[in-house]
């Protein structure tokens, strides 16, 4: 559903100020658009999380009972999923929504599209907590390192759902099949990245393959430090941020070339 909540911009003081002040009007906005109407919005911005990591649990632990990591490993990259497709999905239509702002207001357009995950990402960073809580319950404590490792993996993965959210969100306008394309992709993507499934089931030989499809090596990552304790190799690292940076600058100059006209679309 579009909403159509008033957003009411800062008066320019200077450039970062005034770009500051921009981009906390537009996330507390887009956070109250999302529970207006209900009762404590943010605490049931903390309980759709907690909840779903509950359940999860409950079910995973009553049927993998003898394999503890698997659940572990299954809601990390459940909920890592879910972070990539609602990122996405809102970075896609932003511009759509919100055409209005795109029309009037005299400040770049690409902070309309970034700031539209910000919900996606309070929802990730609960779910940290939240699974960090776990993981030192089941005996899986991380270290310091592994936390570390985490959040530098969530910022990769953060400029690659910005990289993708500014590329459609500008190609949305003009193709406006786009949004059904995406459905379909992230459909068949929760089949590709190894999700219910772990990665050596397959033959080593079409890994590479999976490695492409960008939540595969973010989920793998994660895994690997907070549940095993094992830190990737230097040429994993490396490759996780060449294909961020790919992501992201490809998106950019997608934007760029596109988003004057944008308003033409709208």
């Amino acid at each position: 559903m579009v909403t159509t909540a008033a957003v009411t911009l800062p008066q320019k003081r200077s450039s970062g100020l005034h770009f500051g002040g921009l981009i906390w009007t537009l996330v507390r906005t887009d956070f109250k658009a999302r529970y207006h109407g209900t009762f404590q919005g943010f605490i049931w911005a903390l309980l759709k999380p907690t909840m779903m990591f509950l359940v999860l649990m409950g079910v995973f632990s009553f049927i993998f009972a003898s394999e503890p990591d698997y659940r572990l490993n299954l809601i990390i990259g459940l909920f890592l999923w879910d972070f990539f497709v609602q990122g996405t999905t809102v970075g896609l239509i932003s511009l759509m929504t919100k055409g209005y702002l795109v029309s009037k207001a005299k400040f770049p357009s690409w902070i309309i599209v970034v700031t539209s995950i910000s919900n996606a990402l309070i929802t990730l960073a609960v779910f940290f907590v939240i699974i960090l809580a776990a993981l030192t319950l089941s005996g899986h404590t991380p270290t310091l390192i592994a936390i570390a490792l985490f959040g530098w993996y969530m910022i990769h993965f953060a400029a690659i759902v910005i990289g993708i959210a500014l590329a459609t969100s500008v190609l949305l306008p003009r193709f406006r099949d786009l949004n059904q394309v995406w459905d379909v992709l992230m459909q068949a993507g929760f089949f590709i990245a190894p999700i219910i499934y772990p990665l050596n089931i397959l033959p080593e030989r079409f890994h590479k393959f999976l490695y492409l499809w960008p939540p595969t090596p973010v989920i793998q990552f994660a895994r690997a430090v907070l549940i095993t304790g094992t830190v990737p190799t230097l040429r994993a690292h490396v490759l996780l941020s060449l294909e961020a940076a790919v992501i992201l600058s490809i998106g950019a100059l997608t934007f760029r070339r596109y988003a004057p006209r944008a308003a033409e679309y709208l």
